[in-house]
Order: structure tokens, then sequence, then C-alpha cells
């Protein structure tokens, strides 16, 4: 994990905990970066209600119950599914934050005709809802992923500071 991530992921466990507030994480091209960095900080379980890779299809409805059939022209690797996911993974494990991520990490684009190196990362709570679109230009996968992770932190930490 870079040491800018754990940075983050150290800021923001600070913050959560501060505020007494707690986050469920529902990521894709990053694999589970967000929960592990989250998870590294000590005393996380104040903080961390749980996290999915939602990588797939299955995966996304079986741990979120999230169907496209309900959500006519919703496609992944978009802001309006990232803030889905935020939203989903918040109200399904009644934390206060949602944080999300979904992409194409590389080396190719996805099926929807996102580059590698493209992310979008979403933050939801009851009065906070953001949404964030990165490219990176990149079609390094390992890079990616740090950075997707690294950005989705970042968004967390300016809610955190500005709610």
């Amino acid at each position: 994990m870079s040491t800018q991530l754990q940075t983050l992921a150290n800021t923001v466990g600070a913050l959560l905990k501060e505020r007494g507030e707690t986050i469920s994480i529902a990521e894709s091209s990053t694999g589970g970066l967000l929960s592990a960095a989250l998870l590294a900080v000590p005393g996380a379980s104040a903080y961390y209600g749980g996290g999915s890779v939602v990588y797939t299809a299955p995966a996304r409805e079986l741990f979120l119950g999230i169907n496209f059939d309900n959500h006519p022209g919703m496609r992944s690797a978009s802001e309006p599914y990232a803030a889905l996911l935020a939203r989903s993974s918040r109200e399904k494990l009644n934390t206060t934050w949602g944080l999300s991520e979904t992409g194409a990490a590389g080396p190719t684009g996805n099926a929807y005709g996102d580059a590698a190196g493209h992310t979008c990362v979403a933050i939801s709570s009851e009065n906070v809802n953001l949404q964030e679109t990165l490219e990176t230009g990149d079609n390094d996968r390992e890079a990616n992923m740090q950075t997707f992770a690294i950005t989705a932190l970042q968004l967390l930490q300016r809610a955190l500071t500005n709610s």
C-alpha cells in the first residue's frame, strides 16, 4: 500500500473516530484497497462498518441488492452508479457514510467505452452526496488502483472537513 494512501486513511480514520461516525465501502476496480487502508488504521472497529468488492454483477446483486433491471439506463463506471453504490452500502450497513469506487484500472478499458485509468468515486451521507470522475490517462493497472483509492479517500476527507 502506498504511503500516501495510508496517510489519507489514517487522517480520515481519525476524523471519523473524532466525529463518532461510521463508514461502509463498495469498491470495484480498487479491489479492496480502500477497505484495507481503512482497516490498517488502529482502532478501525470504531468507524468501519464493512465493505464489499462489487467487481461483478452477481457480487453487486448479492452484496448490495442492486439489480440494474430496477435502474433503467444505469451503467457501471459512471457517477450515477458510484452514487448508487455509496448510498446502497450506507443503507445496507446502516453507517453514517458510504464511499464507493467504480472504474477501469487497465491495462485495457471497459465494455462501456471508458479507457483504462477511468474511475468514478462517490460519497453518501444523509446530507452530503458527492461524485467525482478521474481520468489518469494511464494503463498501469496497479498504479491506477492506488490512484483511484487515493482519489476516493481525498473526496471523503473533503466531505468530512466541510460538513
